[in-house]
């Protein structure tokens, strides 16, 4: 049932935002010199790496860490990355990825390849058995402002208590979050 609804969801969610997408395509490629996309190494279900795409907000110079591991993040933002990020337009191409069946809508973050400390944790909880998500109950209780032991308690939450209801519930909270820009760091 969750695979079905996160393929009807992720064509639909194409279709009507494919004009959008053209847009910040064109925007990305004309505000700063490097590709449109960025891949990044992430880790999926049962810890298998795979290719997750972005928009690109970062400078392609950047360090291949996660942004609050950066000495100034903000420096190495592009002209427009602020925006993508704090809106989560960048997040747009991963519905490729729910589409391809890496990433689901909802469901823990993944995970960068490099994040032992998180990987680790995830893993002992039994969280890794899950797909990664676009969002999930982690995202939506606090984001990037949440330090990793918290973050994977509510994804071993997430594991126990995961249905469509709740996930539902959790796509509808992400949409009010993502339109009040709460919990953006950077």
């Amino acid at each position: 049932m969750k695979r079905l609804f996160d393929v009807i969801a992720a064509t639909t969610s194409l279709f009507l935002l494919l004009l959008p997408m053209l847009v910040i395509a064109l925007a990305v490629r004309f505000s700063s010199r490097g590709p449109i996309w960025y891949w990044s190494n992430r880790v999926g279900r049962n810890n298998q790496l795979f290719k997750m795409p972005k928009f690109r907000s970062m400078r392609v110079d950047t360090p291949a860490v996660a942004t609050h591991l950066l000495e100034e993040p903000d420096r190495w933002l592009t002209p427009i990355g602020s925006f993508l990020r704090k809106s989560s337009l960048d997040e747009l191409p991963q519905l490729w990825c729910i589409l391809h069946g890496d990433m689901s809508f909802v469901g823990p973050r993944p995970a960068l390849f490099n994040q032992d400390d998180l990987i680790n944790l995830r893993t002992t909880k039994g969280v890794h058995v899950l797909v990664p998500g676009l969002t999930g109950w982690a995202q939506i209780n606090g984001r990037d402002e949440l330090p990793i032991p918290q973050k994977v308690a509510l994804d071993e939450e997430y594991l126990k208590r995961h249905s469509l209801s709740l996930d539902l519930k959790i796509i509808a909270l992400t949409i009010g979050k993502v339109l009040k820009r709460e919990s953006v760091i950077h």
